[in-house]
């Protein structure tokens, strides 16, 4: 185990790669704080943990609402007194619905927890990370392949993660002043509960419906934790972990 004292908040940490994440860093010695919309799954989540649970704490957090988000970064820096790792991970997507049947609740569901949250979590993040001492820290936005290339019927999640890519640039350029980087990791089929689809059968570009490849998650929570363990001066921009052989790279 590493011999820092670091501290991390990973949204989405109830479940899938925000879970194996959470453990990763756990496991490295971070002190992590689990956010994530209900207290049941994060608790289980740190009980699964083992020993390290006690460097762990559980935070009801809806990111996509400003005053959740505050008292997320204030529990944080209550508990453990800084921040140094911010993993904006939590989302929501739309269950293959075509573009034109997408609600206007639907939209505005994906687009509060994909963008709007990841936004206010790194607003709060820059504010602590900015008067800490040192100065200074991470964040590593969950950018996902369809931040390249959309599947169909996938409109909202898509918009959003395209737009994961401009906040990931903005905030790299306007952290540089005060020590804060920031890069994206985009994710091809992690085999978690969300992407067991994949096993059986989803939609393809050309109608068809196809079995595709899936990788350990493991592999994500190292990759992140690798981002996380370069020294501020370095800085993994953007970063692709994805099944070998899905269909992504060329025409499928």
């Amino acid at each position: 185990m590493a011999t820092h004292d670091k501290v991390a908040i990973v949204t989405g940490a109830g479940s899938g790669i925000g879970k194996a994440v959470a453990h990763a860093l756990l496991a490295n010695g971070y002190r992590v704080v689990f956010a994530g919309r209900r207290q049941a799954p994060l608790d289980a989540a740190i009980a699964e943990a083992g020993a390290a649970a006690s460097r762990a704490i559980a935070q009801p957090t809806d990111v996509g609402v400003p005053a959740s988000v505050q008292a997320l970064f204030e529990r944080t820096e209550a508990a453990f007194g800084r921040l140094d790792l911010l993993f904006n991970n939590a989302g929501l997507g739309t269950s293959n619905v075509a573009l034109e049947d997408v609600s206007f609740e639907q939209w505005q569901a994906v687009v509060g927890a994909n963008l709007t949250g990841a936004f206010l979590c790194t607003q709060q993040a820059f504010k602590l990370m900015k008067r800490q001492q040192p100065m200074g820290g991470r964040i590593i936005n969950n950018g996902s392949i369809s931040a390249h290339a959309p599947r169909p019927n996938s409109a909202p999640y898509t918009s959003t993660k395209h737009a994961i890519t401009g906040l990931t640039k903005s905030t790299s350029l306007d952290g540089r002043r005060y020590d804060i980087a920031c890069g994206q990791i985009d994710i091809g089929n992690a085999l978690t509960d969300m992407a067991r689809k994949m096993t059986t059968g989803v939609p393809q570009a050309n109608g068809e419906i196809a079995i595709e490849p899936v990788m350990d998650v493991q592999h994500v929570a190292n990759a992140v934790v690798h981002m996380a363990s370069l020294p501020l001066e370095a800085n993994v921009q953007f970063m692709t972990v994805m099944a070998t052989k899905m269909p992504f790279v060329g025409r499928g």
